[in-house]
């Protein structure tokens, strides 16, 4: 066990909770109680994974672990029965979680409202799973009207009727309460079914606030997670009257409820205040989102799609990246933390507790987040390490793939019968199960796994355009860019508006080095779709390659218009300004880009090209060190660096780059020139690129 950096920890996640709403509000001195937090501690980004689902995200939040590791694939999975669905629960979880591991360490944890938490484990403290709320009555207090606490919410089991106590029914939130929200409510219509919806989620908000105060206020604990869904779900429904008025919003309903995103963010931070309070100076605070949330020019305006009606949701309102804000003992004040990501707070818990950090977690410890000498311990993984964890039995665990595969024989055998609809929602819970599944692989880089999974539900379902999407993606990942022009070439006849398709048989026409084409391809894209950042930097590459350069940076100003902080936007003109020889400008571009965003391989790649053109060695080394520590397996920076170190008559430090780049050329790795020729030149990069 290492040294224990804090007495103990309180983890309060804000599922969607974005920078870009709350900076806004901080500026307006609002959001008092994150600010004093922020402070003293540290504020971050927090990248996210895909697919962004939930309960995949704020498991794999839990565990440090991706969603093909930790076993949550969905919102729902097969009842074990056979005879439907249900939530994703703890039992189909396939690793141990930090509730888990701090029991096994003989610590106590208070885990409240934690998606895919039901249910309720064994633990050493307090569970109270994501499904404590379910089965409210019609109406508050009604006669007859009892709100029974579903069997397995709550362990230990006699805690359920006090925590019963503590949920706030839809029929007890008061017009005053709404009234912060809604201004005008005493001018509106009462029967206006989204003044219930907000009444429902203020409910269910508070209803988790006061469960977990009552939990902290008890004390004995080292460690509380507390998850509150709300700023999420007000976004999917209240995000298009937030400021600026969107087109298809009406005045009235803007005027109306234009106040509701701010006020939930508010709502947040007063509960935030009373929960530090109670959790006392000797604690640790993290407060973070799985992901942030469109509020800006980038909103998109829901319409029937040829998607999946969820997952357009999910692509089109979700951004990338998360907020967090760590302060309390343990955290180093002020500290610049870049690129952190969801992966990283399991490791980073436990380390601020003493805890060793398993091996097998795909996360890392935020060390510049954490006082100066903060050890970091490690083991082989928690999993093969015995000892009372509270888990569930193993004979309780539910493998959701073979769940449904079980359903599948019982139906097969005449054991079961399901209904054309509960057929058809078997068939789809499958399907994108798998295309979870497969999602995770690819965006972790196991692209072969990947095309394998898409590959199967492609030839299953041509007409799905996600699966021909990524179908296409991983072929062109794969260096199969013919292949991945003849899917697009399908999806852009059934679906000739879908900007997706056009991008990427673009993008593949242009590795193949068919570049006029491609241009073409991604002209007639972008007039489909003026607005969209990535069709014009994709279009730019295009015209920089045909050494078009003024309408490269023509193009790359308009997508620059469109997204200030689009980091691919200077990573784009870093590239133009490289083409064109002007190294210095491509420095300072490239710099831009990791400025906006730091986990960025590539650009830090091209800032080590333009400063080693420059002739500023050490500073290139630097820059390719740090893009090979994001990307390993970025050959073209080994190859620059066996050059320079080479250049340098450092022989023992070339050595190992070349060799590195040797075995990646062995296993199928691309480069711009041949392995022989030094890459130290601007000719030589532009000769690769077909610049020159």
């Amino acid at each position: 066990m290492g040294k224990r950096l804090t007495k103990r920890v309180l983890v309060v996640g804000w599922d969607a909770a974005d920078w870009k709403i709350i900076d806004p509000l901080l500026a307006a001195g609002k959001m008092g109680n994150l600010k004093r937090l922020m402070d003293g501690g540290v504020r971050a980004d927090l990248r996210s994974l895909d697919p962004k689902l939930s309960p995949l995200l704020w498991t794999s939040i839990a565990t440090g672990k991706t969603a093909d590791k930790h076993g949550i694939l969905n919102f729902i999975e097969p009842e074990p029965s056979g005879a439907g669905f249900r939530p994703s629960c703890s039992t189909t979880r396939k690793t141990k979680a930090l509730w888990n591991i701090l029991t096994q360490s003989g610590m106590r944890t208070n885990v409240v409202s934690w998606y895919a938490s039901h249910p309720a484990e064994p633990i050493a403290g307090t569970v109270v799973t994501n499904l404590f709320q379910e089965g409210a009555p019609a109406k508050a207090g009604g006669a007859g009207e009892a709100w029974p606490v579903m069997a397995g919410a709550v362990h230990p089991a006699s805690k359920a009727g006090a925590v019963g106590e503590m949920r706030i029914h839809p029929g007890e939130i008061t017009p005053q309460e709404l009234h912060a929200l809604l201004p005008d409510l005493g001018r509106m219509d009462r029967r206006d079914r989204r003044i219930g919806l907000l009444a429902k989620l203020l409910a269910q908000c508070a209803s988790v606030h006061n469960v977990a105060t009552m939990l902290l206020q008890e004390g004995g604990w080292d460690c509380s997670l507390v998850f509150f869904e709300t700023i999420d779900v007000v976004g999917h429904h209240f995000m298009q009257y937030y400021p600026p008025r969107m087109e298809h919003v009406s005045e009235s309903d803007f005027e109306r409820f234009r106040q509701v995103v701010p006020g939930v963010y508010e709502l947040q931070d007063a509960m935030l205040g009373r929960l530090v309070e109670l959790a006392g100076e000797e604690c640790t605070v993290v407060v973070l989102s799985d992901h942030g949330f469109h509020s800006d020019h980038l909103r998109p305006r829901v319409q029937a799609a040829v998607d999946d009606p969820h997952a357009a949701m999910d692509a089109t309102w979700h951004r990338p990246h998360g907020m967090l804000v760590m302060s309390g003992p343990g955290v180093a004040p002020g500290a610049a933390v870049y690129g952190a990501g969801l992966l990283d707070i399991a490791p980073t818990v436990l380390t601020l507790l003493g805890l060793a950090v398993g091996a097998d977690m795909d996360g890392r410890v935020l060390r510049e987040a954490l006082v100066e000498g903060a050890e970091i311990e490690r083991n082989f993984g928690w999993d093969v390490m015995e000892g009372e964890s509270g888990m569930h039995p193993a004979g309780m665990r539910v493998d959701p793939l073979e769940a449904r595969e079980a359903m599948k024989q019982l139906q097969d055998l005449g054991y079961i019968a399901l209904g054309e609809d509960a057929a058809a929602q078997a068939a789809l819970y499958d399907r994108e199960t798998r295309f979870n599944l497969g999602v995770v692989y690819q965006t972790t880089g196991r692209l072969k796994q990947a095309s394998e999974v898409f590959e199967k539900l492609y030839a299953e379902h041509p007409e799905e355009p996600r699966f021909a999407m990524n179908v296409a993606h991983c072929r062109y990942a794969l260096g199969r860019f013919a292949g991945a022009v003849e899917v697009m070439d399908d999806l852009v006849k059934r679906y000739p508006e879908s900007p997706e398709a056009r991008l990427l048989r673009g993008a593949s026409l242009f590795a193949q080095g068919k570049v006029e084409e491609a241009a073409v391809a991604l002209e007639e894209a972008v007039k489909r779709s003026p607005d969209r950042p990535d069709l014009l930097c994709t279009m730019a590459d295009a015209y920089t390659h045909l050494k078009r350069f003024d309408e490269a940076e023509r193009t790359l100003a308009r997508a620059g218009a469109i997204d200030p902080h689009d980091p691919n936007v200077p990573y784009k003109r870093a590239q133009l300004e490289l083409a064109r020889g002007r190294f210095e400008e491509a420095a300072e571009q490239a710099l831009t880009a990791v400025e906006l965003r730091h986990f960025f391989p590539e650009a830090h790649y091209t800032l080590g090209v333009a400063l080693t053109w420059m002739k500023d060695f050490p500073h290139a080394i630097a820059s390719f060190e740090v893009a090979l520590s994001m990307q390993p397996g970025l050959l073209d920076a080994h190859r620059f660096l066996a050059s320079i170190h080479r250049h340098m008559k450092e022989p023992s430090k070339a050595r190992p780059h070349r060799e590195a780049a040797e075995r990646l050329m062995a296993s199928g790795g691309s480069a711009l020139m041949p392995i022989e020729e030094p890459p130290l030149g601007p000719q030589a990069w532009a000769r690769g690129m077909g610049v020159e």
